[in-house]
């Protein structure tokens, strides 16, 4: 079982490996993904998986109860996000440069949504990366994005 991360990754040791499994407590608590409730899920070498929950104060459409776009949004650019320090093995400070969000469908009413974000190629400054949303079959997105991040010191590989 992995140990639980309580600092920020910007706080890591020098050598230590990212493991996004350990930022869940920390993410849980604090900023934007502490707000909309964001936690870890799962992961691979180079993708993350985050899980929101539904929540009525996510609601974009109080007669629909369909979710808000900007949570969605939220989620892709966090599990876009560390991705790259996925791949990367450690974290490098960067930033949202570009993320286009392609919606196919709503999010149902009650329905938890994950986000996979994956990381497919890391140049000196810039790191690519895709991604889906989902209710929990990939195979019936909500949406799908792709994008990029700038490094803002140190990016490397």
């Amino acid at each position: 079982m992995a140990k639980r991360m309580t600092k920020s990754p910007g706080d890591m040791a020098e050598g230590e490996r990212f493991d996004p499994a350990q930022i869940s407590e920390f993410m849980g608590k604090y900023g934007h993904g502490g707000m909309l409730g964001i936690s870890y899920h799962d992961h691979g070498p180079d993708w993350v998986a985050l899980k929101m929950d539904w929540r009525a104060d996510l609601v974009g459409d109080a007669q629909t109860q369909i979710l808000a776009s900007g949570p969605i949004i939220s989620l892709m650019d966090m599990a876009t996000s560390l991705s790259i320090w996925t791949r990367l093995g450690k974290f490098r400070p960067h930033a949202t440069m570009d993320l286009r969000v392609d919606y196919m469908r709503p999010s149902p009413p009650g329905a938890a949504v994950i986000g996979r974000g994956e990381c497919y190629h890391v140049s000196r400054s810039i790191g690519f990366v895709r991604g889906l949303a989902h209710n929990g079959d990939p195979a019936d997105p909500i949406a799908h994005v792709t994008g990029t991040f700038i490094r803002t010191a140190g990016f490397g590989r």
